[in-house]
Protein backbone atom coordinates (compact mmCIF):
# COMPACT_ATOMS: atom_id res chain seq x y z
CA UNK A 1 0.00 0.00 0.00
CA UNK A 2 1.26 3.14 -0.42
CA UNK A 3 0.69 6.68 1.64
CA UNK A 4 0.33 10.03 0.36
CA UNK A 5 3.04 12.86 2.57
CA UNK A 6 2.73 16.09 3.27
CA UNK A 7 5.79 18.33 2.08
CA UNK A 8 7.81 19.85 4.11
CA UNK A 9 9.49 21.89 1.70
CA UNK A 10 9.14 26.13 1.93
CA UNK A 11 6.85 27.37 -0.62
CA UNK A 12 4.86 24.02 -1.61
CA UNK A 13 1.91 23.34 -0.22
CA UNK A 14 -0.75 20.13 0.18
CA UNK A 15 -0.18 16.64 -0.12
CA UNK A 16 2.50 15.37 -2.71
CA UNK A 17 1.19 11.75 -4.59
CA UNK A 18 2.43 9.44 -6.65
CA UNK A 19 1.00 9.88 -10.32
CA UNK A 20 -1.91 7.84 -10.95
CA UNK A 21 -1.10 4.15 -13.29
CA UNK A 22 -1.65 4.57 -16.68
CA UNK A 23 -4.75 3.16 -18.07
CA UNK A 24 -6.00 1.54 -21.74
CA UNK A 25 -8.83 3.82 -21.45
CA UNK A 26 -8.29 7.54 -20.29
CA UNK A 27 -10.29 8.04 -16.98
CA UNK A 28 -11.32 4.74 -16.42
CA UNK A 29 -11.26 2.72 -13.14
CA UNK A 30 -9.90 -0.44 -15.15
CA UNK A 31 -6.50 -0.40 -14.68
CA UNK A 32 -4.16 -2.94 -17.42
CA UNK A 33 -4.48 -6.09 -15.07
CA UNK A 34 -8.31 -6.52 -15.30
CA UNK A 35 -8.19 -5.91 -18.93
CA UNK A 36 -6.03 -8.36 -19.42
CA UNK A 37 -7.42 -10.76 -17.19
CA UNK A 38 -10.65 -10.38 -19.22
CA UNK A 39 -9.20 -10.83 -22.76
CA UNK A 40 -7.81 -13.84 -21.58
CA UNK A 41 -10.23 -15.54 -19.98
CA UNK A 42 -12.70 -14.98 -23.03
CA UNK A 43 -10.56 -15.46 -25.89
CA UNK A 44 -7.91 -18.08 -24.46
CA UNK A 45 -9.86 -19.88 -21.46
CA UNK A 46 -13.31 -19.38 -22.74
CA UNK A 47 -15.03 -18.10 -20.35
CA UNK A 48 -18.26 -15.39 -20.49
CA UNK A 49 -18.33 -12.19 -19.45
CA UNK A 50 -21.73 -12.68 -17.10
CA UNK A 51 -19.77 -15.87 -15.63
CA UNK A 52 -16.58 -13.38 -15.23
CA UNK A 53 -18.35 -10.63 -13.59
CA UNK A 54 -20.26 -12.92 -11.31
CA UNK A 55 -16.78 -14.33 -10.43
CA UNK A 56 -15.05 -10.62 -10.12
CA UNK A 57 -17.97 -10.04 -7.87
CA UNK A 58 -17.32 -12.88 -5.37
CA UNK A 59 -14.09 -11.35 -5.19
CA UNK A 60 -14.60 -8.00 -4.21
CA UNK A 61 -15.27 -6.14 -7.11
CA UNK A 62 -18.13 -5.09 -8.65
CA UNK A 63 -18.22 -4.88 -12.59
CA UNK A 64 -21.15 -4.84 -14.53
CA UNK A 65 -21.12 -6.84 -18.10
CA UNK A 66 -21.72 -4.14 -19.83
CA UNK A 67 -18.63 -2.35 -18.48
CA UNK A 68 -16.95 -4.78 -19.66
CA UNK A 69 -18.26 -4.80 -23.08
CA UNK A 70 -18.28 -1.13 -23.92
CA UNK A 71 -14.47 -0.98 -22.59
CA UNK A 72 -13.47 -4.09 -24.92
CA UNK A 73 -14.96 -2.30 -27.61
CA UNK A 74 -12.81 1.16 -27.11
CA UNK A 75 -9.76 -1.11 -26.60
CA UNK A 76 -10.17 -3.06 -29.64
CA UNK A 77 -8.34 -0.95 -32.34
CA UNK A 78 -5.03 -1.35 -30.03
CA UNK A 79 -4.62 -4.83 -31.32
CA UNK A 80 -4.90 -4.27 -35.05
CA UNK A 81 -1.26 -3.70 -35.84
CA UNK A 82 -0.07 -6.45 -34.49
CA UNK A 83 -2.80 -8.22 -36.36
CA UNK A 84 -1.65 -6.56 -39.90
CA UNK A 85 2.10 -7.82 -39.16
CA UNK A 86 0.48 -11.45 -38.73
CA UNK A 87 -1.22 -10.99 -42.46
CA UNK A 88 1.95 -9.77 -43.77
CA UNK A 89 4.01 -12.29 -42.66
CA UNK A 90 2.00 -15.66 -43.18
CA UNK A 91 1.52 -14.11 -46.67
CA UNK A 92 5.15 -15.12 -47.11
CA UNK A 93 4.89 -18.45 -46.12
CA UNK A 94 4.19 -21.63 -48.72
CA UNK A 95 2.73 -24.25 -46.47
CA UNK A 96 -0.87 -23.50 -44.91
CA UNK A 97 -3.53 -25.85 -42.68
CA UNK A 98 -6.69 -24.37 -43.13
CA UNK A 99 -10.22 -25.55 -42.11
CA UNK A 100 -13.47 -23.56 -40.62
CA UNK A 101 -16.52 -24.15 -38.26
CA UNK A 102 -19.66 -22.51 -37.62
CA UNK A 103 -19.81 -19.43 -35.56
CA UNK A 104 -22.82 -17.29 -34.36
CA UNK A 105 -23.09 -13.23 -34.79
CA UNK A 106 -26.54 -12.03 -32.79
CA UNK A 107 -27.16 -8.92 -34.87
CA UNK A 108 -29.08 -8.21 -37.93
CA UNK A 109 -27.78 -7.57 -41.15
CA UNK A 110 -29.93 -6.56 -43.78
CA UNK A 111 -29.71 -8.70 -46.76
CA UNK A 112 -28.43 -12.28 -44.27
CA UNK A 113 -30.50 -14.91 -42.72
CA UNK A 114 -30.36 -15.95 -39.13
CA UNK A 115 -27.34 -15.66 -37.33
CA UNK A 116 -25.05 -17.93 -38.08
CA UNK A 117 -21.05 -16.89 -39.72
CA UNK A 118 -18.47 -19.10 -40.38
CA UNK A 119 -14.84 -19.04 -38.41
CA UNK A 120 -11.84 -19.90 -41.09
CA UNK A 121 -8.68 -20.60 -39.36
CA UNK A 122 -5.22 -20.77 -41.22
CA UNK A 123 -2.19 -21.69 -39.52
CA UNK A 124 1.63 -21.62 -40.70
CA UNK A 125 4.67 -22.47 -40.05
CA UNK A 126 5.05 -18.76 -37.96
CA UNK A 127 1.31 -17.84 -37.78
CA UNK A 128 -2.25 -18.88 -36.85
CA UNK A 129 -4.99 -16.02 -38.40
CA UNK A 130 -8.74 -16.77 -37.77
CA UNK A 131 -11.50 -14.87 -40.05
CA UNK A 132 -14.70 -14.22 -38.93
CA UNK A 133 -16.94 -13.79 -42.27
CA UNK A 134 -20.99 -14.33 -43.20
CA UNK A 135 -20.66 -17.22 -45.19
CA UNK A 136 -18.58 -20.26 -46.26
CA UNK A 137 -18.13 -19.20 -49.43
CA UNK A 138 -15.23 -20.26 -51.40
CA UNK A 139 -14.76 -16.33 -51.53
CA UNK A 140 -12.94 -16.17 -48.18
CA UNK A 141 -10.24 -18.07 -48.93
CA UNK A 142 -9.76 -16.91 -52.26
CA UNK A 143 -9.48 -12.96 -51.32
CA UNK A 144 -6.87 -13.67 -48.31
CA UNK A 145 -4.60 -15.85 -50.09
CA UNK A 146 -5.33 -13.54 -53.27
CA UNK A 147 -2.53 -11.27 -51.02
CA UNK A 148 0.28 -14.36 -51.33
CA UNK A 149 3.63 -13.12 -52.08
CA UNK A 150 4.05 -12.93 -56.27
CA UNK A 151 7.45 -14.48 -55.73
CA UNK A 152 5.90 -17.64 -54.04
CA UNK A 153 6.22 -20.52 -57.21
CA UNK A 154 4.35 -22.61 -55.36
CA UNK A 155 1.97 -22.97 -52.15
CA UNK A 156 0.53 -26.08 -50.17
CA UNK A 157 -2.42 -25.88 -48.63
CA UNK A 158 -3.47 -29.03 -46.19
CA UNK A 159 -7.64 -29.08 -45.92
CA UNK A 160 -10.32 -31.15 -45.93
CA UNK A 161 -12.69 -31.65 -49.26
CA UNK A 162 -15.07 -28.81 -49.28
CA UNK A 163 -15.63 -27.31 -52.62
CA UNK A 164 -14.80 -23.73 -51.62
CA UNK A 165 -11.07 -25.15 -51.36
CA UNK A 166 -11.22 -26.60 -54.66
CA UNK A 167 -12.33 -23.65 -56.39
CA UNK A 168 -9.40 -21.68 -54.33
CA UNK A 169 -6.79 -23.84 -55.83
CA UNK A 170 -8.33 -23.80 -59.83
CA UNK A 171 -8.13 -19.26 -59.54
CA UNK A 172 -5.02 -18.98 -57.83
CA UNK A 173 -2.66 -21.55 -59.72
CA UNK A 174 0.44 -21.39 -57.44
CA UNK A 175 -1.87 -23.33 -54.88
CA UNK A 176 -1.80 -26.75 -54.32
CA UNK A 177 -4.42 -29.11 -51.96
CA UNK A 178 -3.67 -31.78 -49.98
CA UNK A 179 -6.24 -33.60 -48.74
CA UNK A 180 -6.75 -35.20 -45.23
CA UNK A 181 -6.37 -39.13 -45.06
CA UNK A 182 -8.27 -38.82 -41.70
CA UNK A 183 -11.31 -37.78 -43.41
CA UNK A 184 -11.05 -40.69 -46.09
CA UNK A 185 -10.59 -42.92 -43.03
CA UNK A 186 -13.46 -41.63 -41.54
CA UNK A 187 -15.53 -42.56 -44.26
CA UNK A 188 -14.83 -46.59 -44.25
CA UNK A 189 -14.98 -45.76 -40.63
CA UNK A 190 -18.54 -44.61 -40.58
CA UNK A 191 -19.68 -47.15 -43.67
CA UNK A 192 -18.72 -49.73 -41.56
CA UNK A 193 -20.79 -48.93 -38.58
CA UNK A 194 -23.56 -47.99 -41.04
CA UNK A 195 -23.35 -51.35 -43.52
CA UNK A 196 -22.24 -54.78 -41.01
CA UNK A 197 -22.67 -57.09 -44.04
CA UNK A 198 -19.92 -54.59 -45.30
CA UNK A 199 -18.02 -54.32 -42.02
CA UNK A 200 -14.92 -56.37 -43.01
CA UNK A 201 -14.07 -54.94 -46.72
CA UNK A 202 -14.66 -51.48 -45.20
CA UNK A 203 -12.00 -52.56 -42.29
CA UNK A 204 -9.61 -53.99 -44.85
CA UNK A 205 -9.14 -50.21 -46.40
CA UNK A 206 -8.41 -48.77 -42.93
CA UNK A 207 -5.64 -51.34 -42.58
CA UNK A 208 -4.15 -50.23 -45.70
CA UNK A 209 -4.62 -46.65 -44.45
CA UNK A 210 -2.89 -47.08 -41.78
CA UNK A 211 0.32 -48.70 -43.47
CA UNK A 212 0.32 -45.36 -45.08
CA UNK A 213 0.76 -43.67 -41.69
CA UNK A 214 3.36 -46.56 -40.59
CA UNK A 215 5.19 -46.44 -43.47
CA UNK A 216 5.23 -42.53 -43.68
CA UNK A 217 5.86 -42.30 -39.82
CA UNK A 218 9.11 -44.08 -40.17
CA UNK A 219 10.39 -41.95 -43.12
CA UNK A 220 9.59 -38.91 -41.25
CA UNK A 221 12.28 -40.51 -38.80
CA UNK A 222 15.29 -40.21 -41.05
CA UNK A 223 14.13 -37.14 -42.68
CA UNK A 224 16.50 -33.49 -42.83
CA UNK A 225 14.27 -30.89 -43.98
CA UNK A 226 17.79 -29.04 -45.01
CA UNK A 227 18.22 -31.75 -47.99
CA UNK A 228 16.02 -32.51 -51.34
CA UNK A 229 14.60 -35.33 -51.63
CA UNK A 230 17.57 -37.12 -53.65
CA UNK A 231 20.20 -36.09 -51.35
CA UNK A 232 18.37 -37.92 -48.06
CA UNK A 233 19.88 -40.87 -46.19
CA UNK A 234 19.39 -44.41 -47.19
CA UNK A 235 17.47 -45.18 -44.32
CA UNK A 236 14.91 -42.48 -45.81
CA UNK A 237 15.49 -44.08 -49.38
CA UNK A 238 14.45 -47.31 -48.14
CA UNK A 239 10.61 -45.88 -46.51
CA UNK A 240 9.93 -43.81 -48.96
CA UNK A 241 10.45 -46.55 -51.84
CA UNK A 242 8.40 -48.29 -49.03
CA UNK A 243 5.44 -45.84 -49.09
CA UNK A 244 5.16 -45.39 -53.07
CA UNK A 245 5.02 -48.88 -53.50
CA UNK A 246 2.20 -48.98 -50.55
CA UNK A 247 0.72 -46.26 -52.65
CA UNK A 248 0.41 -47.10 -55.86
CA UNK A 249 -0.56 -50.73 -54.82
CA UNK A 250 -4.09 -48.59 -52.68
CA UNK A 251 -4.55 -47.12 -56.53
CA UNK A 252 -4.17 -49.98 -58.62
CA UNK A 253 -6.55 -51.83 -56.58
CA UNK A 254 -9.54 -49.29 -56.34
CA UNK A 255 -9.07 -48.77 -60.14
CA UNK A 256 -9.55 -52.42 -60.50
CA UNK A 257 -12.96 -52.38 -58.54
CA UNK A 258 -14.09 -50.01 -59.92
CA UNK A 259 -13.03 -50.69 -63.33
CA UNK A 260 -14.93 -54.37 -62.79
CA UNK A 261 -18.05 -52.57 -60.82
CA UNK A 262 -18.61 -50.77 -64.92
CA UNK A 263 -18.96 -54.92 -66.05
CA UNK A 264 -20.20 -57.00 -63.42
CA UNK A 265 -22.21 -54.58 -60.94
CA UNK A 266 -20.95 -56.29 -57.71
CA UNK A 267 -20.41 -53.44 -55.65
CA UNK A 268 -22.97 -51.41 -53.02
CA UNK A 269 -23.72 -48.29 -53.84
CA UNK A 270 -21.99 -46.88 -50.70
CA UNK A 271 -18.51 -49.22 -52.03
CA UNK A 272 -18.82 -47.17 -55.32
CA UNK A 273 -19.26 -44.15 -53.76
CA UNK A 274 -16.10 -44.18 -50.74
CA UNK A 275 -13.96 -45.23 -53.82
CA UNK A 276 -14.99 -42.63 -56.72
CA UNK A 277 -13.89 -40.44 -53.89
CA UNK A 278 -11.10 -41.66 -53.15
CA UNK A 279 -10.17 -41.49 -57.41
CA UNK A 280 -11.20 -37.99 -57.39
CA UNK A 281 -9.32 -36.81 -54.42
CA UNK A 282 -5.97 -38.75 -55.34
CA UNK A 283 -3.91 -36.34 -56.70
CA UNK A 284 -4.31 -34.28 -53.78
CA UNK A 285 -4.27 -37.01 -50.87
CA UNK A 286 -0.42 -37.90 -52.37
CA UNK A 287 1.26 -34.67 -52.33
CA UNK A 288 2.47 -35.69 -48.68
CA UNK A 289 4.37 -38.42 -50.63
CA UNK A 290 7.00 -36.24 -52.38
CA UNK A 291 6.56 -33.45 -50.15
CA UNK A 292 7.63 -35.24 -46.49
CA UNK A 293 7.13 -31.55 -44.42
CA UNK A 294 3.33 -31.97 -45.71
CA UNK A 295 1.18 -34.10 -43.23
CA UNK A 296 -1.24 -36.87 -43.91
CA UNK A 297 -3.88 -35.38 -42.45
CA UNK A 298 -5.28 -31.90 -41.18
CA UNK A 299 -5.06 -32.13 -37.56
CA UNK A 300 -3.19 -29.52 -37.40
CA UNK A 301 -6.31 -26.89 -38.30
CA UNK A 302 -8.77 -28.35 -36.34
CA UNK A 303 -6.75 -28.53 -33.31
CA UNK A 304 -6.93 -24.71 -34.06
CA UNK A 305 -10.93 -24.85 -33.50
CA UNK A 306 -10.53 -26.51 -30.04
CA UNK A 307 -9.77 -23.33 -28.47
CA UNK A 308 -12.65 -21.38 -30.54
CA UNK A 309 -14.84 -24.18 -30.34
CA UNK A 310 -14.55 -24.00 -26.42
CA UNK A 311 -16.02 -20.76 -26.27
CA UNK A 312 -19.02 -21.47 -28.64
CA UNK A 313 -20.41 -23.89 -26.35
CA UNK A 314 -20.23 -21.41 -23.28
CA UNK A 315 -20.99 -17.85 -24.71
CA UNK A 316 -22.25 -18.93 -27.71
CA UNK A 317 -20.61 -16.67 -30.27
CA UNK A 318 -20.71 -12.67 -30.58
CA UNK A 319 -23.19 -10.15 -29.66
CA UNK A 320 -21.91 -8.05 -32.71
CA UNK A 321 -20.00 -7.60 -35.63
CA UNK A 322 -17.43 -5.43 -34.23
CA UNK A 323 -17.22 -8.22 -31.13
CA UNK A 324 -16.36 -10.74 -34.07
CA UNK A 325 -13.84 -8.86 -35.61
CA UNK A 326 -12.33 -8.29 -32.10
CA UNK A 327 -12.46 -12.32 -31.20
CA UNK A 328 -11.11 -12.99 -34.90
CA UNK A 329 -7.76 -10.87 -33.38
CA UNK A 330 -7.39 -12.39 -29.96
CA UNK A 331 -7.69 -15.93 -31.35
CA UNK A 332 -4.74 -15.04 -33.87
CA UNK A 333 -2.56 -13.30 -31.25
CA UNK A 334 -3.11 -15.94 -28.34
CA UNK A 335 -2.83 -18.85 -30.96
CA UNK A 336 0.15 -17.39 -32.36
CA UNK A 337 2.17 -16.49 -29.58
CA UNK A 338 1.59 -19.69 -28.50
CA UNK A 339 2.69 -21.32 -31.44
CA UNK A 340 6.49 -19.57 -30.69
CA UNK A 341 6.71 -20.85 -27.25
CA UNK A 342 5.63 -17.50 -25.03
CA UNK A 343 3.35 -17.07 -22.13
CA UNK A 344 0.52 -14.80 -23.14
CA UNK A 345 -0.07 -13.62 -19.73
CA UNK A 346 3.31 -12.04 -19.93
CA UNK A 347 2.99 -10.89 -23.53
CA UNK A 348 -0.55 -9.30 -23.10
CA UNK A 349 0.32 -7.46 -19.98
CA UNK A 350 3.64 -6.06 -21.04
CA UNK A 351 1.35 -4.96 -24.67
CA UNK A 352 -1.17 -3.53 -22.91
CA UNK A 353 1.46 -1.93 -20.75
CA UNK A 354 2.96 -0.37 -23.26
CA UNK A 355 -0.53 1.25 -25.07
CA UNK A 356 -1.33 2.40 -21.61
CA UNK A 357 2.20 4.24 -21.60
CA UNK A 358 1.54 5.45 -24.89
CA UNK A 359 -2.00 7.18 -23.90
CA UNK A 360 -3.73 4.74 -24.48
CA UNK A 361 -3.00 3.75 -28.24
CA UNK A 362 -0.90 0.77 -29.64
CA UNK A 363 2.77 1.15 -29.16
CA UNK A 364 4.82 3.46 -32.21
CA UNK A 365 7.52 0.76 -32.54
CA UNK A 366 5.58 -2.93 -32.10
CA UNK A 367 8.53 -4.98 -33.23
CA UNK A 368 9.24 -5.80 -29.30
CA UNK A 369 5.50 -7.71 -29.98
CA UNK A 370 6.03 -9.49 -32.46
CA UNK A 371 7.55 -13.11 -31.98
CA UNK A 372 9.88 -13.21 -35.35
CA UNK A 373 10.67 -9.50 -34.99
CA UNK A 374 11.74 -9.96 -31.45
CA UNK A 375 15.24 -10.56 -30.03
CA UNK A 376 16.22 -14.36 -28.64
CA UNK A 377 16.39 -12.97 -24.81
CA UNK A 378 13.08 -11.16 -25.25
CA UNK A 379 11.60 -14.57 -26.57
CA UNK A 380 13.15 -15.87 -24.05
CA UNK A 381 12.10 -13.25 -21.02
CA UNK A 382 8.30 -13.43 -22.41
CA UNK A 383 8.48 -17.44 -22.32
CA UNK A 384 8.20 -17.24 -18.61
CA UNK A 385 5.60 -16.59 -16.31
CA UNK A 386 4.86 -12.67 -15.02
CA UNK A 387 6.96 -12.07 -12.36
CA UNK A 388 3.84 -10.41 -10.08
CA UNK A 389 4.53 -7.74 -7.89
CA UNK A 390 3.89 -7.64 -4.07
CA UNK A 391 3.84 -4.61 -1.62
CA UNK A 392 5.02 -4.85 1.39
CA UNK A 393 2.74 -3.30 4.22
CA UNK A 394 4.49 -0.39 6.16
CA UNK A 395 5.24 -1.23 9.65
CA UNK A 396 2.47 1.01 11.09
CA UNK A 397 0.21 -1.04 9.27
CA UNK A 398 1.04 -4.51 10.83
CA UNK A 399 -1.25 -6.05 12.81
CA UNK A 400 -1.99 -5.30 16.19
CA UNK A 401 -1.39 -7.75 18.92
CA UNK A 402 -4.79 -8.55 21.04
Amino acid sequence: MFRAAICQCEGVTGLITAPPAPRLIPKSGIGISVWREVLLNKFLFSRALNNLCTDYTHRGLCIAPGTLTGGLQKIAPLFEPLVNELVKKQLTEDLFHNDETGWKVFEIIEGKTGYRWWLWVTQSRSVVYYILAPSRSGDIPIKYFSGLDKHLEQVIVVCDRYKGYIRLAREIPQIILAFCWAHVRRDFLDAARSYPKLEAWMLDWVELIAELYHLNKQRLKEWDETKSLETQNQDFKQHHQALEQASQKMKERYEHLLEAEKENKNLERIQCKILNSLNNHWKGLMVFVLNPQVPMDNNTAERRMRNPGMGRKNHYGSGSQWSARLAAMMFSLFQTILLWGLNPHHWLHDYLDACANNGGQPPSDIRPFIPWMMSESRKQQLSKPLPELTATPLESEQPQSP
